[in-house]
């Protein structure tokens, strides 16, 4: 028998006319040679790029903005509220350099990063794991999320719990734009933050965890009335879930503006177009 290299391994099938032997070097090949071959000819890479800027500005404003600034960046005025610190807590208990934002953003952030969606987002674009479909990556080996540091990932069904907590808070944050200093009225932020709830109740409710809590678990949806009404719910959240990714993008997008459109309102930056008039 013809003895192999240590540094390659021997992948072995057989079929109807006998056996093939296919050797493939593993060690040898270097980290350079071994990322993006593939014989795709299109723009692949053009995605995961596009992705991790994308994930990156946020990450940086969102950081900047609820956590450095907090407190040192006005988040309130009239009757919008920036979504980062909805609702809002006061408390004499933390020094005033602690944003209020971290009593909030606990639920949103580890909803979103244990996403399943977001998981191939940043996967692809920041592990090259792998960097596109057909397109080989970095990594000799994978071991899925059942090993640290990916096993946190598991969290996601539980992180889902507290982001449907704040799907009804958002919404009562929205309602009470609509309303200042005992009058009902309507402005751009209105509007905004209403626009806001919306997007971040279809992400959320379109979460594949969520999908399978009002569907999951049943082998037949025609046994009872109650099976019946289960399928007509996981009917809706299935149609919300089958675009959950544009979802995801159109809610990161809306929620972040949300929160720099009241900064700047509140900094006189910008003049919000309202039926109060001035809130100064």
């Amino acid at each position: 028998m013809k003895v192999i290299n240590k540094n390659q391994f021997i992948i072995t099938y057989f079929n109807l006319y006998g056996v093939k032997l296919v050797t493939q070097s593993t060690q040898e090949e270097s980290l350079l040679n071994r990322y993006g071959k593939t014989l795709r000819t299109d723009r692949w890479w053009f995605e995961p790029l596009l992705v991790g800027i994308g994930l990156f500005l946020f990450i940086m404003y969102s950081t900047v903005s609820a956590a450095i600034l907090g407190n040192y960046w006005s988040y309130e005025i009239g009757p919008y509220l920036s979504p980062f610190f909805e609702p809002l807590f006061y408390t004499d208990v933390i020094p005033k350099w602690v944003s209020p934002a971290i009593f909030i953003l606990w639920a949103p952030l580890s909803f979103r990063m244990t996403c399943y969606y977001y998981r191939r987002a940043y996967y692809r674009s920041y592990f090259l794991s792998p960097p596109a479909c057909a397109v080989r990556e970095p990594a000799n080996s994978y071991a899925g999320e059942s090993t640290v540091p990916l096993i946190v990932q598991n969290i996601h069904r539980f992180a889902m719990y507290g982001a449907l907590i704040f799907v009804p808070i958002l919404w009562n944050g929205a309602i009470r734009s609509f309303y200042w200093e005992g009058e009902i009225g309507i402005g751009v932020g209105s509007l905004i933050l209403t626009l806001n709830a919306f997007l971040l109740s279809g992400y959320t409710l379109g979460c594949h965890s969520f999908r399978h809590l009002v569907g999951g678990g049943l082998n037949s949806f025609t046994g009872s009335k109650y099976q019946v009404i289960r399928k007509k719910v996981w009917d809706m959240v299935s149609s919300l879930n089958a675009h959950h990714k544009k979802w995801a993008w159109s809610s990161l997008i809306i929620v972040g503006f949300s929160d720099l459109y009241v900064h700047m309102v509140a900094a006189e930056w910008i003049v919000d177009f309202n039926t109060w008039g001035s809130f100064f």
